[in-house]
């Protein structure tokens, strides 16, 4: 393979799934890991990665980042039109972090009286903006991957929490390996926020759908509600519906 053919499928899986590993990249290539560090390097050299040891995260990790920059900004649009529907006056809501789960929240109706807890720093900023919600941060230890807050006291004080609706933004889900992940803190956190709602939504892009990654975050059986840019009828959808899963 070309050089120029594995960096385009390097920026191809961190656009889809925002980290990818150098030992996982170097078995899907069938190159040495020192190739892909190169590889990882120069592209973060050209500005269209952030390397981090092991290997290296989208851009979209920056809460700075500009909308125009954002992987199928299109797409994630239409998941938070949908998922705002099922947001009312008077819940609570659980939000991760994540750019589908930021086009939720510039979604949201101005009018609408909500409280919204996140473990997410650019969640919790961009919520300050909405008018009528109240915004409650569960701060901790931050990874500076996710932007997110982790650790045992985070997980505690989502204990205490029984959110209407989790909503959480999604690396990689399969029928039935349900969603998985990379970093086992951020793991932890999203379990805790699973426990501490009534119901999970899955927000995903389609080219999410069917993909895997080595830990395991829930079973398909712990989400009620999948909700993608596709249309409920896709017939890509029909695995996670026959496990009980509600499409939007």
């Amino acid at each position: 393979m070309l050089k120029k053919e594995r960096q385009a499928y390097i920026i191809q899986q961190i656009n889809i799934h925002n980290k990818v590993l150098s030992s996982d990249l170097s078995v899907q290539l069938d190159v040495s890991e020192d190739t892909v560090r190169r590889d990882l390097q120069e592209l973060a050299e050209e500005g269209k990665l952030i390397k981090v040891h092991g290997g290296a995260l989208s851009k979209s990790f920056h809460f700075t980042l500009e909308t125009s920059s954002i992987y199928s900004l299109p797409e994630k649009k239409r998941i938070a039109y949908k998922a705002v529907e099922l947001i009312k006056d008077g819940m609570f809501i659980l939000l991760s972090g994540g750019t589908t789960i930021r086009e939720l929240v510039k979604a949201l109706p101005p009018d609408l009286s909500v409280t919204f807890i996140t473990v997410s720093v650019p969640i919790a900023l961009e919520l300050l903006e909405h008018p009528t919600s109240e915004v409650i941060f569960l701060g901790n230890k931050l990874s500076k991957t996710a932007q997110i807050s982790v650790g045992a006291e985070v997980i505690q004080r989502l204990a205490g929490i029984k959110a209407d609706y989790c909503f959480l933004g999604t690396n990689s889900m399969d029928a039935t390996e349900g969603i998985t992940d990379l970093e086992w803190e951020i793991i932890e956190v999203k379990r805790a926020m699973i426990r501490g709602a009534q119901k999970t939504v899955s927000l995903a892009i389609s080219e999410k759908l069917n993909t895997t990654q080595k830990l395991q975050v829930c079973k398909p059986e712990e989400i009620d509600i999948l909700i993608t840019e596709l249309d409920p009828s896709d017939p890509k959808l029909n695995p996670y519906v026959q496990k009980g899963i509600m499409v939007l």
